[in-house]
């Protein structure tokens, strides 16, 4: 048995409004009174009323979708910021289309190409991973295109919000260097060059260098690799009193890989982590970690994006924004390493 269709004349009818009440409603382009908006949400619940947006963009020549390229959605980082972004884009009436490259160039270059050709309002481009060579794709898109959480030198002709991840280094490195460590050891995925180059700024900000043979790279963003390297680095360097990791997947194995070399942290080694996921204040010992303002990124960013479909002009096109450090339970003072270690 077939219903029939609810149309907009319904809900004007249920709600007791005009049908372009219902329209302002539904497409959030004129104000409308907030008692009489939620009569119309009320009236769209209780109808099961499904707005024709195909009818709709043919008529304004809008979508109201916007696109989203992340690269996974397996890390508490992005799935935080794909989750403010849909909600940011939800308050102001719009839909999000999420791709995600799963950190691999062709299948973004596949993406990117195809949604140029897509109904799509405006593109936000969140991280550089396998994206960077594929970014020219996107030079003649008829939408605005905004760039987010971006760790590399990015192209200015794009607006972009991100952190200051160098500062977030910097940080980590001051804290470490401030409770007295000066051997330290460093866990660091390759794309993590910002992260890196800010701690060593910290120790050569006393006069002191970081040995490059203590940056350790993991290629592999896993806890089994980041086990095995931080083994490895303690192993070579017993010395060491401090770890800094450059995500916290990485901060995760190299708490185990103490734990396995029998390194009681933060007693005689501490620990500092980057990202600050969810696991990280609940871990044992709880993780000290700079945190990334990665939901207020994703609404400056959505803001930034909407302005510039809008045809607003944004008070500033590149916005940075500033890291913290929590300090928790896996960071202390140095402790003296026994008489054998080098």
């Amino acid at each position: 048995m077939r219903f029939p269709m609810v149309t907009m004349q319904d809900v004007a009818r249920r709600a007791g409004v005009t049908k372009q009440t219902v329209s302002n409603v539904v497409t959030g382009r004129v104000g409308v009174r907030p008692d009489t908006a939620a009569r119309v949400r009320v009236a769209i619940d209780e109808l099961g009323y499904v707005p024709n947006l195909v009818a709709r963009s043919l008529a304004t020549g809008s979508t109201r979708t916007v696109g989203l390229f992340v690269p996974t959605v397996g890390t508490a980082f992005y799935a935080d910021l794909v989750e403010e972004v849909e909600d940011a884009l939800d308050e102001h009436g719009h839909h999000l289309l999420l791709c995600t490259t799963r950190r691999s160039g062709d299948r973004a270059r596949r993406h990117l190409a195809g949604l140029t050709s897509r109904s799509v309002d405006a593109l936000l481009v969140a991280g550089d991973q396998d994206l960077l060579d594929h970014l020219p794709l996107l030079s003649d898109a008829r939408f605005p295109v905004a760039l987010c959480a971006w760790e590399t030198d990015a192209p200015e002709q794009f607006p972009m919000v991100t952190v200051d991840y160098e500062k977030g280094g910097l940080l980590a490195g001051r804290h470490l260097r401030d409770l007295g460590h000066e051997h330290v050891v460093v866990l660091a995925s390759p794309a993590h060059a910002r992260r890196v180059e800010g701690f060593k700024r910290a120790f050569t900000e006393e006069g002191t260098a970081l040995r490059e043979d203590r940056v350790h790279f993991v290629h592999e963003p896993s806890f089994r690799a980041a086990f095995d390297a931080a083994r490895f680095a303690l192993a070579a360097h017993p010395e060491v009193t401090a770890l800094f990791a450059t995500h916290d997947v990485l901060a995760t194995g190299a708490l185990e890989a103490a734990q396995a070399a029998s390194r009681s942290v933060p007693d005689d080694l501490s620990v500092v982590a980057y990202d600050d996921c969810p696991a990280g204040p609940s871990s044992r010992p709880a993780l000290t970690s700079v945190v990334l303002p990665r939901r207020q990124m994703a609404r400056n960013a959505v803001t930034l994006l909407l302005d510039a479909a809008g045809g607003r002009e944004p008070s500033t096109r590149h916005r940075m924004l500033p890291p913290e450090l929590v300090v928790r339970d896996s960071s202390g003072p140095a402790a003296r390493r026994p008489a054998g270690a080098r």
